[in-house]
């Protein structure tokens, strides 16, 4: 029997629903796509934290999950809570794409010639934070759609210019309309940026197989000392939090509230960032 593999509809979620079809097939694993229709997608005219941030997407396809209706479920990992039920697994991620966040002018004018008041949309409360500590003069507003519906609003001058994952803009064959990338320690990157992480129930040793057997090991190191610092928060982090954590070359670096941390290892960081007043901040 195929193993069902549960994605959103987007062309970003297409594309690692794929790759995650064709990197089980070299394992030898047949399997197929299944479309799952989330409240998300369909709410367009709303700002995602209004209707339970991207949460929701993970949400939903838990729910196909718990249906019986897929196997596994793919997500971009930045996506996913930083506590997951019980009764789910994250069991495989995938080999990690850039992290970084791209700088994206339809004229392909640098983020610094911004002139003061300029508009720059992005999605992401960890990138308006970090946008405001480097450039102060510009204004970071919230933009809802895919990469096509982003790039049409600013190019009808809605916004001066956009702040994407250079991963989703890669993986879509658009790395040529990136205008600058921002370096790590500019714009530290969400915990899990980059990587697609594959989800099924832990009951289900079959998918748990399967998906462990296209885990990439680098990538799963990174994701669990990123997510780590996040569940030191528990509960306490929501789809409003400026929270942004990365793990490379055996170090991490955290951006929690305006206060930024570096250290080796998941508890350092965190206590970095209590000192600091992070958790008074949130």
């Amino acid at each position: 029997m195929k193993l069902r593999i549960g994605t959103r509809g987007s062309q970003l979620a297409l594309w690692q629903a794929n790759e995650v079809l064709r990197l089980l097939g070299l394992a030898g694993h047949e399997s197929e796509i299944a479309i799952v229709k989330t409240t998300g997608d369909q709410r367009q005219d709303v700002t995602l934290a209004a209707i339970g941030g991207k949460g929701l997407f993970i949400k939903e396809l838990e729910e196909a999950l718990e249906r019986d209706e897929i196997d596994v479920a793919v997500h971009s990992l930045k996506d996913v809570p930083s506590l997951i039920p019980e009764h789910f697994a994250l069991v495989a991620f995938l080999k990690r794409a850039d992290p970084r966040d791209a700088w994206v002018h339809v004229d392909g004018k640098p983020l610094g010639e911004m002139p003061a008041g300029a508009v720059i949309g992005t999605s992401a409360p960890r990138r308006r934070a970090q946008l405001a500590q480097l450039f102060p003069h510009l204004r970071a507003e919230d933009i809802r759609g895919n990469v096509d519906t982003r790039m049409r609003k600013a190019r009808d001058g809605e916004y001066a210019g956009l702040v994407l994952a250079s991963a989703g803009l890669t993986r879509l064959g658009r790395a040529n309309e990136i205008t600058s990338y921002f370096s790590i320690d500019e714009m530290i990157p969400a915990a899990g940026q980059g990587i697609v992480a594959v989800e099924c129930l832990a009951s289900n040793e079959r998918a748990r197989l399967a998906a462990r057997a296209i885990n990439h090991e680098e990538s799963e190191q990174a994701a669990l000392n990123e997510r780590g610092v996040l569940q030191k928060f528990g509960t306490r982090l929501d789809c409003y939090s400026a929270v942004a954590v990365h793990w490379s070359a055996g170090e991490l670096r955290a951006f929690v509230a305006g206060v930024r941390a570096r250290g080796t290892d998941v508890e350092g960081v965190y206590q970095q960032l209590i000192d600091q007043g992070a958790e008074k901040l949130l």
